[in-house]
């Protein structure tokens, strides 16, 4: 499915929970009304379309939240039961607990009877939502032609990944070549007429051609530049396929600079708007956090003087975004001179790169006690408020390791570090190092805001029992 069809499909599906969340209400409403119940029901207006209101947007933001939105077009049954029962699950707690927060006391079987419809009634929806698509897809029914330039291996593979689409409204019409006398006919699932790329402009003229892509060599693209006029001047949309470009993580898309057009390939998040969010969120927790903790803090950095020598601040450089070095802060957790003494300990080392010794003899006894439940790491909260790092992201290394990096290790280097990352919730030290990065790689590849939040709930009660700390 092409970028704008799934956003199309998101805002239809969402529009739909919108539908059914207030059909179910209203349902469930009169049903209740209609029982021989000693009370009687009534919800007051007010409450009730701020109830509604809520519930509206519950059940649309857990739908984006748990990216059930993403998987409705291709998903199994089970599948949508499960996500179906999570989704109307966690809303109807949201509910409740927001109803009982404004001391509404609403009725349990009226609120029993709006979750039963809702889930019945998205679940019927979302077992036929794969013709729905299919008819965005068609957008609305009206096909969509469209041909291909080029003969080659990467024009076979596209065509027939256009044939398999024609289900939802896309016609494959025939292939261009930039011979003048090439085959009559393109052999796939079906036989499609080749054409010299020469009689383009007359073929515009004969019949529907909504769209052409091309599939050539990279090197052929200056050589095609009056027929992307051509087409230009028409108002047929082309597209290129940049399937030889070996940027296998990167998300492609077209930029401009100045006049000049650009074809940018990001390997990491770049969408900024929601980055200067992910910024602005962090700012406002961790300036909020450091005031409520800072009397704690103060103890804190009082019993580590006491018990042992040295500041109570542990100093470190560290890398963060794309390789920017800085200053970076914890409580000491360990002897003075722990640094020294690493040389000769290295023999205890857990990790191929990182530097991690379970029960590391340099800890002292308040140190430890931190270490577990990651309290050594609130002074961090200030490294993100001047920017250094995020709440979640990778977390920093020494510039030592990231020397030591493989190749695709460093791409962990174009997001911000954090406070808290995948892998923390997921085993924290228990983990080995390839699987650290592993964890690191698929968090940049799948980054959301509300993923950013995933992680940061999962981690308080990792923190709290102090789960897999060394």
């Amino acid at each position: 499915m092409y970028g704008r069809h799934h956003r199309k499909a998101r805002i239809l599906f969402s529009l739909s929970d919108v539908l059914f969340t207030a059909v179910a209400f209203e349902a469930a409403y009169h049903t209740r009304t209609l029982l021989p119940f000693a009370r009687f029901f009534e919800i007051p207006q007010p409450n009730y379309g701020l109830v509604l209101s809520f519930a509206f947007l519950v059940w649309v933001a857990l739908g984006y939240w748990l990216g059930v939105y993403e998987r409705l077009d291709s998903a199994h049954l089970r599948v949508i039961i499960r996500d179906t029962t999570r989704q109307c699950g966690l809303a109807i707690i949201a509910v409740v607990l927001f109803e009982f927060s404004l001391r509404m006391d609403l009725s349990r079987p009226f609120l029993a009877l709006f979750v039963t419809y809702n889930w019945l009634l998205l679940l019927l929806f979302r077992w036929k939502a794969g013709k729905l698509v299919g008819l965005i897809r068609k957008e609305f029914a009206a096909p969509h032609f469209v041909m291909v330039v080029g003969l080659g291996p990467r024009a076979v593979r596209l065509g027939r990944m256009l044939e398999k689409s024609s289900d939802y409204g896309i016609r494959l019409t025939g292939f261009l070549s930039e011979e003048e006398s090439p085959p009559a006919a393109m052999r796939l699932d079906g036989s499609y007429p080749v054409h010299p790329l020469s009689r383009l402009a007359h073929l515009l003229r004969v019949q529907v051609i909504d769209e052409i892509l091309f599939a050539v060599d990279s090197d052929r693209l200056a050589s095609l530049e009056d027929v992307f006029l051509l087409c230009d001047e028409e108002g047929v949309r082309t597209r290129v396929a940049v399937d030889f470009f070996p940027h296998v993580n990167s998300e492609v898309y077209l930029d401009r600079y100045g006049g000049t057009p650009l074809l940018t390939f990001a390997a990491a998040p770049h969408d900024e708007v929601r980055l200067v969010v992910k910024r602005i969120l962090d700012v406002l927790v961790a300036g909020l956090a450091l005031a409520f903790l800072a009397p704690f803090m103060a103890v804190i950095a009082l019993l580590i003087r006491v018990t042992s020598s040295g500041p109570a601040i542990f100093q470190q450089i560290r890398c963060g975004l794309n390789g920017r070095r800085f200053v970076f802060y914890k409580f000491r957790s360990m002897v003075n001179n722990a640094e020294e003494m690493k040389p000769a300990l290295a023999h205890l080392n857990s990790k191929d790169i990182a530097f991690k010794i379970p029960n590391d003899p340099r800890m002292t006894a308040i140190g430890r006690w931190l270490r577990k439940f990651s309290i050594d790491e609130w002074p961090q909260l200030w490294n993100i408020l001047k920017g250094d790092m995020s709440l979640v992201g990778p977390r920093p290394a020494v510039p030592e390791e990231v020397e030591r990096y493989k190749r695709w290790q460093r791409r962990r280097l174009r997001m911000r570090p954090g406070l808290t990352c995948l892998w923390a919730v997921q085993g924290r030290d228990r983990l080995d190092f390839d699987t650290w990065m592993k964890l690191d790689m698929q968090y940049i590849d799948n980054w959301s805001l509300a993923l950013d939040w995933k992680i940061l709930l999962r981690t308080i009660p990792y923190v709290l029992m102090g789960k897999g700390a060394h």
